[in-house]
């Protein structure tokens, strides 16, 4: 194995600062030569994985290239392939971010590519390579499903097979299995020099753990009844933390961070197994959520999945404490919202209202013996987003409504992409998903229908029934859906656009320019 197993990755970036996150094959010393300078930080050991991320502080300019050394060895950049480089913000924040979520690691050969399309990330990579520079994003965000814990990859199976034959036979089960899945999933040439080279910020949605993780309390008490659930989602939260959250954090956060500390201290897994099962027990005990600032644009990425609470009758897409963090963030001064959620808030209307039906029936508006078919319909159709969590929506909505500034909630989960406007608001969902992991033609078919047609009475007659008052605000669906395989792009402040792979690159699907009071008042 080389000594260096996953990355380099470039995580978090600002105007003055970049952190670069690896995985190696033994402990040492991570050594990053940029800018004429060096920079290093020691690793630390987690149930037999090593991990290391380095700071780059103070920096003036943007860096060209960057080489990686672990110990006395040169592992990056690899042959044939552009140098890496460190893009730092303007002032004025970042002026492309680009976004997307749901993506599958299975092969590229024909039998895969009939089923899951050809991987828009890593065609992207491929693009960049040529690409002009005002053709770069400035910040990637993966919201959600980065890897499939309860779909692995025909490699990964093997993999699985090779070491245990305990249950979950055909899913990750421990520690060990996430790292060799994370391995699969960011190690391909394209994909692991797009990574090296482009700032990304993550969160996590289902797949990470598990279909339908938290999608109610029945749920936590059917997969607790399992013999490998516990295991697993101590597992998995904590290869999250590792690999994906430690990267969100901006070099003084993660001073603070005292699980980091610990674990630089020779804490070593049983540290973060404990950290898991509390954050998984007691959400309040960590904030999964994060924000930064982008020049004028507040970015907000919230954790619509472990943060919730799930009472029957008093259900919630966040608890108490993470909603009044969010209110917080959101009340802070800029001059728009870009809020990452990794389901959507505004699904369209017609599911909208199904959802909002689902839930009032689990909860026993038309008896028990409905609430129990209901909370079957809930699990087996994914009646799980922020419709089936009617408080926090009606919440949501009014907050957005009276922050008075533009919102763009950008979410994936749904394996189709669109855009929905709220009427007479300056508030707008933009869905890009999947990355690869497309819906078969029948479901693509299914969904146009019971979303787009016929859902849209059905949903709302249903509501009607079930005395569900209407939501704050209306919307619609202004553009889409779009089923392949995808990429977007937002250039700030109001130029979307959608990509999907073709050939050795990407071309467009569609675009939408918003309107942009600012701009027009100049």
């Amino acid at each position: 194995m080389s000594a260096l197993v996953v990355g380099p990755m470039l995580r978090y970036v600002d105007s003055t600062s970049a952190s670069i996150w690896v995985e190696t094959a033994e402990p040492g010393t991570v050594t990053v030569e940029a800018a004429g300078r060096t920079f290093s930080a020691r690793t630390f050991t987690v149930h037999g994985h090593h991990y290391g991320i380095v700071d780059l502080l103070d920096l003036r300019e943007n860096v060209d290239s960057y080489t990686v050394t672990l110990g006395e060895e040169r592992v990056w950049p690899l042959d044939g392939w552009p140098p890496s480089r460190i893009r730092l913000f303007p002032s004025d924040g970042p002026g492309r971010l680009a976004f997307g979520s749901c993506r599958t690691s299975v092969p590229h050969d024909t039998a895969y590519v009939l089923t899951h399309g050809t991987d828009v990330l890593r065609s992207y990579g491929s693009h960049l390579k040529e690409a002009a520079e005002d053709e770069w994003p400035d910040l990637l965000l993966l919201l959600g499903d980065q890897v499939y814990a309860d779909s692995p990859s025909p490699e990964m199976l093997k993999f699985i097979a090779a070491r245990r034959d305990d249950e979950p036979r055909k899913e990750i089960a421990d520690f060990e299995e996430y790292a060799e899945l994370y391995r699969v999933a960011w190690t391909e040439p394209e994909i692991r020099w797009a990574l090296s080279t482009i700032p990304t910020a993550m969160i996590f949605d289902d797949h990470d753990l598990r279909d339908d993780w938290n999608t109610s309390q029945t749920w936590r008490e059917q997969m607790a009844a399992t013999s490998w659930w516990s295991r697993r989602v101590i597992s998995g939260l904590g290869a999250y933390w590792v690999y994906q959250h430690l990267g969100n954090l901006s070099p003084a956060e993660r001073a603070e961070e005292p699980l980091l500390a610990d674990l630089m201290k020779g804490a070593g897994g049983e540290a973060l197994d404990a950290f898991a099962e509390r954050a998984d027990a007691e959400p309040s005990s960590n904030r999964w959520s994060y924000s930064r600032e982008l020049g004028g644009t507040r970015l907000i990425m919230v954790d619509t999945r472990c943060a919730r609470q799930l009472t029957p009758r008093d259900r919630r897409m966040l608890d108490p404490d993470e909603w009044a963090w969010l209110e917080e963030e959101v009340a802070k001064p800029a001059d728009r919202l870009v809020i990452g959620s990794s389901i959507p808030f505004l699904l369209p209307e017609g599911v909208h209202f199904v959802q909002n039906w689902n839930e009032a029936l689990c909860d026993g508006r038309w008896g028990p013996l409905v609430a129990r078919w209901s909370e079957k319909l809930r699990q087996a159709i994914d009646l799980e987003h922020w419709a089936a969590f009617r408080r926090s929506f009606n919440d949501l909505s009014r907050l957005l409504v009276k922050v008075g500034k533009p919102v763009m909630i950008l979410s994936g989960d749904v394996h189709y992409s669109y855009l929905a406007k709220v009427n007479r608001q300056e508030i707008y969902q933009v869905v890009c998903s999947p990355i690869r992991n497309p819906l078969s033609p029948v479901l693509r078919w299914a969904n146009v229908f019971s979303q787009f047609g016929i859902a849209t009475l059905v949903g709302g007659m249903l509501a009607r029934l079930a005395r569900i008052p209407r939501p704050p605000f209306r919307w619609r669906v202004v553009a889409g859906p779009w089923f392949q395989n995808a990429l977007a792009t937002l250039t700030l402040p109001c130029e979307l656009e959608w990509w999907e792979p073709a050939g050795e690159g990407v071309s467009r699907i569609d675009g939408v320019r918003l309107p942009d009071k600012q701009e027009s008042s100049h």
